[in-house]
This record gives C-alpha cells, sequence and structure tokens, in this order.
C-alpha cells in the first residue's frame, strides 16, 4: 500500500498499488497509475496530466477526489489492455492476491474501475485524435 502523497508529482512513471492515503496524485502531470484499493481524501488535486485507474466497488471515490480539474470516467477498450499488462507485472513481483483475483475475473472487476483524468488533458488527447482522423481521410 501506498503513503500519504503517493504519486505526488508523478510526470511518468507506471506504479500500481492497492491503496495510497491522503493527497494521492496531486500535481500528477504524467504517467500511469493503478489502485487497487481506497484513497484517502483530496485524491487528483491540481492533477493535469496522465491518468490514474481507481478500483472503487463502493462508488465512494468521488467523495475522496478533489473534482476541480479531473472528470470520473468508465474505463474503455485501450485502458483495459494497459491495466492488465500492468496489473500482471504487480502481481509477478509482489504475489499480490488482490491482483489476482482481479485478474481472475476481470469481467467481473473490471467495471470497478474509475478512469481519473485531467479534463484539459483530455481535450488535447481529443483533439490529437480528431486530427489523426483528418490527417488519415
Amino acid at each position: 500500500m501506498g503513503g500519504e502523497r503517493f504519486a505526488v508529482r508523478n510526470s511518468g512513471v507506471n506504479a500500481v498499488v492497492e491503496g495510497v492515503g491522503d493527497h494521492g496524485c496531486k500535481y500528477m502531470t504524467g504517467g500511469r497509475v493503478i489502485i487497487l484499493g481506497p484513497t484517502g481524501r483530496n485524491f487528483a488535486a491540481g492533477m493535469s496530466g496522465g491518468i490514474a485507474y481507481v478500483f472503487d466497488p463502493h462508488n465512494s471515490l468521488a467523495e475522496n477526489c478533489n473534482m476541480e480539474m479531473i472528470d470520473l470516467d468508465p474505463i474503455d477498450h485501450d485502458d483495459t489492455k494497459l491495466m492488465k499488462g500492468l496489473i500482471t507485472k504487480h502481481l509477478r513481483f509482489t504475489g499480490s492476491k488482490v491482483a489476482e483475483e482481479i485478474l481472475t475475473d476481470w469481467s467481473r472487476y473490471a467495471s470497478s474501475f474509475v478512469k481519473v483524468m485531467p479534463k484539459e488533458y483530455k481535450a488535447v488527447l481529443l483533439n490529437r485524435a480528431k486530427k489523426k482522423v483528418k490527417e488519415k481521410a
């Protein structure tokens, strides 16, 4: 389990943990963080880049988030591919029973993940994707 202020100012590291204390992913600017457990208060405050995926089976994440700069979205197919790869590495390196259970029954647990993404970062990625489609046309 990560401690207080886990992934603060993360600018490109990918990490998997089984819970974090207060102020997780604060001021994050890049990278991917997967949290397979609870978060403390003030999660994602000032987050301007990167993506966090939080296992939230009790739908309680929103009450712990600083919603000023982020959106909470469902995961998609591309997220699933990335997440399974990172969680598999986490399982291999740690022997995590939580990771093993989630991977073994992904179809059951996938809908309990929330994608935490900065609003402006999401807009930039959407504009890039639209531009790519226009260039191919």
